[in-house]
């Protein structure tokens, strides 16, 4: 159930697009999508996995994430959530793919890079359950129907290697 902001009454859905139109007034709102990106970081044969102290699944890893800051391009994000979350710095950022995410209004935009320089993990502990640099053997496989997150992890698992 859907209120509108100017006048109180409740809303209903668009019929052309993806809105909430309020019948009263003619309000049109439409949905917040917040920019987030995923990076899936390689050292050699190894690659940056990470646990969220809140993911509730205390058996898989996933990969290092957030939202784009106001005034952020998609690439500065990516240097900073990893800088920030995992120590470490990234180069050769490419871009991989992108999904949209309801549960968090996000449309997550996938990129992949290579470790630039030292290796030691500083973890933010106040986010982070772990992070770890995982070898390629090491690395279950993930079903790739369900995110971008298990599509990045998948495409490394299986021989992915990013060219000079």
């Amino acid at each position: 159930v859907v209120f509108c902001g100017k006048c109180g009454c409740l809303m209903k859905r668009g019929i052309k697009e993806r809105s909430m139109i309020c019948p009263s007034c003619k309000n049109t709102v439409y949905p917040k999508i917040s920019p987030v990106v995923i990076v899936a970081v390689r050292n050699g044969n190894e690659l940056l996995m990470a646990r969220n102290l809140d993911n509730p699944d205390k058996t898989r890893m996933f990969l290092i994430s957030g939202f784009v800051e106001i005034g952020e391009s998609l690439e500065q994000a990516v240097k900073r959530e990893v800088l920030e979350e995992a120590g470490v710095r990234v180069k050769n950022i490419k871009y991989f793919g992108s999904q949209p995410w309801p549960f968090s209004e996000s449309l997550i935009s996938g990129y992949t890079a290579e470790l630039d320089g030292d290796s030691t993990i500083h973890m933010q502990e106040a986010e982070l359950a772990c992070a770890t640099w995982v070898k390629r053997e090491d690395i279950p496989e993930y079903d790739t129907s369900v995110s971008i997150s298990s599509c990045l992890i998948e495409n490394f698992r299986s021989g992915w290697t990013i060219k000079e």
